[in-house]
């Protein structure tokens, strides 16, 4: 547990500090009072800069792995017949990142104050998503906590594997082209220069591939504070227009319609929507309340949009896959299955599928998207740097041609 430093007065009046542990602030202040301590100032006894200052930014960050493991450790102790309180006692007393460790010590609080586990973890919304706290209000309601922290795990565990498949697609050609950019830059800046002191030496003018490198250097050399001015304001001009609401509309739509990427965007899309759905159809979820959390965690406006529209037509008595269709976000195979799905009255287990489906199109489509992209990125790095040498050399070969003529 926590230690609070405490500073007060006791029952005759003096004046008194010292230490106490407890879970949180108000259950030390509870245990003072008992003990006939009044207390002026209490805080948590400071474990270095990061506890003594707070700054959040310097607090441990609560990461997906995480929330897995508790959501796994808790599932099976509720499953072995554990009170609730004790299994976030002892998950808390074992919790190694102190960001967490708080929060579940706070949760384990309010439980035993009376509320119910999903309002207490309502108050924690950046551990705790909106899906997770729907989800375990449901299995707290139909009794099958247990089964719905199972179900959980395996969804997050499930999303943080695609999630990072993107991830990889992403970073290879992104460091590549940066590491390209860095070197090119360097070359310009640095080594024509010297170069091209070395031409002005020899005299006579110099092929058109030199001179134009020479004149690209010049610039750079003469614009780069203002190039690099250029560069920063775009960005934050581009992260304005994204934030607003037009402009993240826009860009979102777009990307869905880019060549190789907007299939990828779509089809990831396309998995997590069929996954969540099935999760929280399966879990006791409404449909609509499920579609209501889903279009929040879809990650683009126009399949957020999409969702939205199947969610008012349900309202009116419409069937999932007819808006789905009409919407044209998503591919007709996928509302065939889902039509085919509410008929049969399986749409989880449909969706289901349909998330195993996409999650190996994803993987497909993330290995063909990095096969495509080695050998365009090897073009480019042969061209520009290859370019740059040749560009450099070609005043020498034409002195040694000149010179043996």
């Amino acid at each position: 547990m926590p230690k609070y430093s405490y500073s007060g007065r006791s029952r005759d009046g003096k004046s008194t500090k010292g230490s106490i542990e407890a879970a949180n602030e108000s259950s030390a202040m509870a245990q003072l009072r008992r003990q006939g301590i009044q207390a002026n100032k209490i805080k948590e006894a400071g474990k270095g800069l990061n506890a003594e200052l707070n700054i959040s930014f310097l607090q441990p960050k609560i990461t997906t792995k995480d929330i897995v493991v508790f959501t796994r450790q808790f599932a099976t102790m509720i499953d072995a017949g554990l009170p609730l309180v004790q299994c976030l006692d002892i998950l808390s007393s074992q919790q190694e990142n102190t960001t967490f460790k708080k929060i579940l010590l706070t949760v384990k609080e309010d439980v035993e104050s009376g509320s119910t586990f999903a309002d207490a973890l309502k108050k924690h919304p950046k551990a705790f998503n909106n899906l997770y706290v729907n989800l375990v209000a449901a299995g707290e309601v139909g009794g099958i906590l247990d089964t719905i922290l199972n179900r959980l795990a395996a969804y997050i565990e499930k999303a943080l594997k695609l999630k990072k498949q993107v991830k990889s697609a992403m970073t290879y050609p992104t460091t590549i082209i940066g590491i390209a950019f860095v070197v090119i830059a360097v070359i310009l800046i640095f080594v024509i220069p010297a170069f091209e002191k070395m031409f002005s030496d020899f005299g006579g003018a110099l092929p058109l591939p030199t001179q134009i490198v020479i004149n690209i250097s010049n610039f750079l050399q003469d614009y780069i504070l203002v190039i690099i001015g250029a560069i920063v304001l775009f960005v934050f001009a581009a992260k304005k227009f994204y934030a607003s609401e037009k402009g993240h509309d826009l860009i979102d739509d777009l990307a869905l319609k880019l060549p190789v990427m907007g299939i990828l965007i779509r089809k990831v899309a396309v998995a997590k929507f069929a996954r969540t759905m099935s999760t929280m159809i399966s879990s006791g979820v409404p449909i609509l309340d499920g579609l209501d959390i889903v279009s929040k965690t879809a990650g683009n406006r126009t399949v957020e949009k999409a969702i939205n529209n199947v969610r008012a037509s349900i309202s009116e008595g419409k069937t999932i896959a007819e808006p789905l269709k009409e919407s044209g976000v998503f591919p007709a195979m996928v509302c065939q299955m889902i039509e085919v799905g509410e008929q049969a009255g399986a749409l989880d287990t449909m969706l289901s599928k349909i998330a195993d489906f996409y999650d190996d199109e994803v993987d497909d489509a993330v290995g063909n998207l990095t096969a495509m992209m080695e050998p365009l990125l090897m073009l480019f790095l042969g061209t520009t740097v290859g370019g740059l040498v040749i560009a450099m050399y070609l005043p020498i070969f034409k002195l040694a041609g000149a010179a043996g003529g």
